[in-house]
């Protein structure tokens, strides 16, 4: 907090209203707003877009200058120099942990990917063609009738071993949900495999051949885990804090997250990146769908391109872009058509003086898209890959709110329907055409 106060007058209120200026360790300072409901007012900001709700030391955004720290730590930084488990510890724990607990930790993780066998029992209960994102917020909400022995929210050691199963078990029932929707068994964890390995090794492994993983496609997967596990407090995150501020079990919490991020608006970016490139078709149709995309006119939009809250570069998007580079180069995909199409659009992005000056570089999305299409892994996998990489994000907001104490979240609305009317009679009333739905 800093002394600095904000004076507001208010037309009809004799005294004005002090508001303190708070400041955080980098970003812009914050006008604290609780004294307005005392005096009888209320904010009013639809998307909250101007409002914190939180304080958190997990992650910091610029998206002016393309800047994303994890506890400080620059994410690109973290994504050549790192794992995600080590940055699952780091989101958790505050730090990077040492040599012995980076091997504790790994080990924890490693011992909690088991899932109860009743668990497969329950998936038989969705149709084959089930949506994977329907049958994650299901199987993970159910979560919490199989662990008992951890659900006292107000018990640390309960929080922490609910946050190593959630975060041990998600890759292991991501790869139930595609191998229920092949109609193929599901796959065993295997110990000796590391966290993305063993997840591929779940997804496209059958009980007819021994375990491999291909490295490059491991490290390329690691990488998309660790580039979404956390990004600071968007409309997913924001919906974990808020049921957990009712005192809701982290399993159920999780599984309003999933719900969230399910929305087009949020996790579904890099499934729409996949399905521009199959309606684009064809190399010689680039040039046209540019144009389209240029035409303020059209509503066609190049999906993966620029971001809502980086307005200079994503700072995911290079990394990621070397990881798909390594992959088509291992995969020999280099001539595929939907990733020629992808690969030009990139180019042009990059050089086009359009792109440029709109700054609507390809982001983290268009690369990762490409990247799990060059995998094998079928579009509506791609928002549960994010949901698996990201929940140890909703777990690190979780814990640090109830850690730093919390009230229920109650937002407030600006009031536009009926003032108090009379009731009429059912024979008394004149027909109605509702125009509410």
């Amino acid at each position: 907090m800093t002394d600095k106060k904000a004076t507001l007058s208010i037309t009809g209120l004799n005294d004005p209203i002090d508001l303190p200026v708070l400041s955080g360790t980098v970003g812009p300072d914050v006008l604290d707003v609780r004294a307005l409901a005392g005096n009888g007012y209320f904010t009013y900001d639809p998307g909250f877009v101007s409002t914190a709700s939180c304080e958190s030391k997990i992650t910091y955004i610029d998206g002016d200058a393309g800047v994303l720290l994890h506890r400080g730590y620059p994410i690109d930084v973290l994504a050549k120099e790192s794992d995600y488990l080590e940055t699952c510890y780091l989101l958790l724990h505050g730090e990077l942990p040492s040599k012995a607990e980076y091997t504790e930790f790994v080990d924890i993780i490693t011992n909690h990917t088991m899932v109860h066998e009743s668990i497969a029992r329950f998936f038989r209960g969705f149709h084959y063609d089930s949506h994977p994102m329907a049958m994650m917020c299901g199987i993970v909400g159910a979560l919490s009738a199989f662990y008992h022995d951890s659900l006292d929210i107000s018990d640390p050691r309960h929080r922490i071993i609910s946050a190593h199963r959630l975060i041990a078990k998600m890759p292991t029932l991501a790869a139930m949900c595609y191998k229920h929707s092949q109609g193929q068994p599901f796959m065993y964890p295997d110990n000796d495999l590391g966290y993305s390995e063993n997840f591929l090794h779940m997804m496209f492994g059958t009980p007819c051949n021994d375990p491999y993983v291909n490295p490059v496609i491991a490290r390329a997967m690691d990488r998309i885990f660790l580039l979404h596990a956390d990004h600071e407090q968007n409309a997913s995150t924001s919906t974990v804090r808020l049921a957990g501020s009712s005192g809701a079990n982290p399993f159920a919490c999780i599984a309003a997250g999933i719900a969230t991020l399910w929305g087009p608006a949020h996790g579904g970016a890099n499934e729409a990146v996949l399905e521009m490139l199959e309606e684009i078709g064809d190399e010689k149709n680039i040039d046209q769908f540019v144009a389209r995309a240029k035409d303020k006119s059209d509503p066609f939009r190049l999906m993966g391109f620029g971001h809502r809250v980086y307005k200079n570069f994503d700072p995911r998007s290079k990394v990621m872009k070397e990881t798909c580079d390594e992959v088509l180069a291992e995969l020999g995909l280099e001539n595929d058509p939907l990733l020629r199409i992808a690969k030009r659009l990139e180019q042009i992005a990059l050089e086009d003086e359009y792109f440029i000056e709109k700054k609507l570089y390809p982001n983290v999305d268009f690369y990762s898209g490409i990247i799990m299409k060059a995998i094998g892994i079928p579009t509506d996998m791609f928002t549960v890959i994010f949901a698996t990489g990201r929940t140890v994000g909703w777990i690190a907001h979780w814990h640090e709110m109830i850690t730093d104490g919390y009230k229920i979240g109650r937002p407030r609305q600006l009031y536009k329907g009926y003032a108090k009317r009379d009731f009429v009679t059912r024979d008394d009333r004149p027909a109605v055409n509702p125009t509410n739905f």
